[in-house]
C-alpha cells in the first residue's frame, strides 16, 4: 500500500459524535423535515432511508452546512456548529458526497483526489499519498489520469467516495453512493462502505436506494417519512416494522434478507 503517511497539517479534536437535535426546516410554507434528532458515532454506519421528498437530502444538506435548519440544533461533539459554513465543517471531520457530480470535470480522478485534500489544508505530498492510497480502495486506479468528465457513472460515484475520504473525515454523509453501480458491483461497495467504518474509523450515513445495500452495512436505520421520523432501530427491526413496510419498503423489500 505504500509509504507510511506524512504528518497532516490538520489538526482536529477527536469527536466522537454527530448529533441533529430537533431539527425543522420548511420552505415557503412547505415542512421537509419536522422535529428530527438522528446521531452518528464514529465507527458505525446508520442508514436513512424513507420514500422521495422525505427530507433525507435536506437532512444530509443541514448536518453539512448548505442549508440552516428553521429551528433546532446539529453538534459535533459538544460544539454546536449549528451556524458553521459548509467549509468550516468539512475542516472539522465532517464530509459528504452529493447525488450528483460535484468533481472538477477537466481535471484528471488522481488531481479531483488531490484538490479535495488541499481545500482542507492537507500538504501537497501527503494529498499525493492519500490519493493513490483511496484510488486502489477504490478501484480507480486504473482510471486515475483519466479525465473526471468521462467517467462512466458508477465510476463517477466512487471518485466521489474519493473525494469525501481524502480529507480523513471523522463523518461521511453519503448520498446515493451506489445510483449507477452495476448491480454486480454493489457488494464490493458495500465493503467499501465497511472500510470507511473499520479501517478509517469514521462514522456514516448512507442514504441510497438500494436496500440490499443498506440492511447488508448499517449497523443502525433512520426511516423519514414527509419529513418526519417513523422509525429507528437495527435492521432487523426495521425489516419487521409494518409501519415502515406500509410507507416505504413494501413487503417484498421487508422480507429481503430474512
Amino acid at each position: 500500500m505504500g509509504d507510511p503517511a506524512p504528518a497532516s497539517g490538520i489538526e482536529r479534536r477527536p469527536e466522537e459524535t454527530l448529533r441533529a437535535s430537533a431539527v425543522s426546516r420548511s420552505f415557503e410554507g412547505v415542512q421537509a423535515l419536522q422535529d428530527v434528532t438522528l446521531e452518528l458515532h464514529r465507527r458505525e454506519v446508520v442508514g436513512l432511508v424513507g420514500p422521495n421528498g422525505a427530507g433525507k437530502s435536506t437532512l444530509v444538506n443541514v448536518f453539512t452546512g448548505f442549508d440552516l435548519p428553521s429551528s433546532g440544533t446539529v453538534e459535533l461533539g459538544d460544539r454546536d456548529i449549528t451556524g458553521w459554513s459548509a467549509h468550516r465543517r468539512a475542516r472539522s471531520g465532517l464530509t459528504r458526497t452529493f447525488q450528483h457530480s460535484r468533481s472538477l470535470r477537466a481535471l484528471s480522478v488522481r488531481e479531483n483526489v488531490e484538490v479535495a485534500a488541499l481545500g482542507v489544508g492537507v500538504r501537497t505530498r501527503e494529498a499525493r499519498w492519500r490519493a493513490g492510497e483511496l484510488l486502489e480502495l477504490l478501484g480507480l486506479t486504473d482510471l486515475a489520469d483519466a479525465r473526471a468528465g468521462a467517467l462512466a457513472q458508477g465510476d463517477e460515484r466512487r471518485l466521489g467516495v474519493a473525494r469525501a475520504l481524502v480529507t480523513e473525515p471523522a463523518f461521511v454523509l453519503m448520498d446515493e453512493p451506489a445510483a449507477g453501480l452495476p448491480e454486480a458491483e454493489v457488494p464490493e461497495f458495500a465493503e467499501v462502505v465497511r472500510s470507511v467504518r473499520d479501517d478509517h474509523r469514521a462514522g456514516v450515513l448512507l442514504i441510497d436506494h438500494n436496500m440490499a445495500l443498506v440492511m447488508g452495512v448499517c449497523d443502525r436505520i433512520h426511516v423519514l417519512d414527509q419529513g418526519r421520523t417513523l422509525a429507528a432501530g437495527t435492521p432487523t427491526e426495521i425489516r419487521g416494522d409494518l409501519n415502515v413496510a406500509a410507507a416505504y419498503l413494501g413487503e417484498t423489500a421487508v422480507e429481503t434478507d430474512a
